[in-house]
């Protein structure tokens, strides 16, 4: 099993995905991948998403596929039911964390402060996602908290987009950043998978230029 360091570090980005519809799985995981973003993030905010996990990795075996929006222990089962590769929340409730820590499922928990950082570093997450970006202090706030906090390090998630992105990635505590842009609504309901491939690589040059 992959470190979450490990993960975070394949790609300088990591798509946040929401799949309505499961035949739009496997096509959607084949095309990011092949445009150069191995970690996929499936949300787990619609009635398919635990089912378009198990697609992915059937589609898509190389890809590396998480589970994101985790809010409680039962989230926490049925994401590694379907076989995720890890997890993602954008909070850190107690009952959680214990039930994560428990599993030894490669997680990314959420935090939008320095004292929430502090605690979960302490418990031993390695990375942390940072959330909601934009709106819990942005670039500013992660280049403040890097000096008493250099080991700390950082997924922002929230309000990332490709104009912003690069200065999160600047940062020396960032190692990826979370996003949703190479995947628009309207190219997959349109099933332009060709689209979303060209958006990755794209996004994929320009990050890590």
């Amino acid at each position: 099993m992959s470190s979450v360091s490990e993960i975070c570090a394949l790609a300088p980005m990591i798509p946040v995905l929401v799949v309505k519809r499961i035949e739009d799985a496997g096509p959607l995981a084949k095309a990011l991948y092949d445009g150069g973003l191995p970690v996929l993030e499936i949300t787990l905010r619609t009635p398919v998403a635990i089912d378009a996990i198990k697609a992915m990795r059937d589609a898509c075996p190389q890809a590396v596929i998480g589970a994101g929006t985790l809010r409680n222990a039962a989230d926490l089962e049925a994401t590694i039911a379907a076989g995720a590769a890890f997890g993602v929340s954008p909070g850190s409730p107690s009952a959680l964390v214990s039930a994560v820590r428990k599993s030894g499922l490669p997680f990314l928990p959420g935090c939008a402060t320095p004292t929430e950082a502090m605690e979960l570093a302490d418990q031993g997450f390695e990375v942390l996602k940072f959330f909601p970006a934009e709106a819990a202090g942005g670039v500013p706030m992660l280049k403040s908290m890097a000096g008493p906090l250099p080991d700390i390090k950082i997924c922002p998630t929230g309000g990332v987009t490709p104009e912003n992105a690069g200065n999160y990635l600047a940062l020396p505590n960032v190692v990826t950043v979370g996003g949703s842009w190479v995947a628009p609504d309207k190219l997959i309901e349109a099933g332009d998978f060709a689209g979303i491939t060209k958006l990755a690589r794209e996004a994929v040059a320009a990050l890590k230029g």
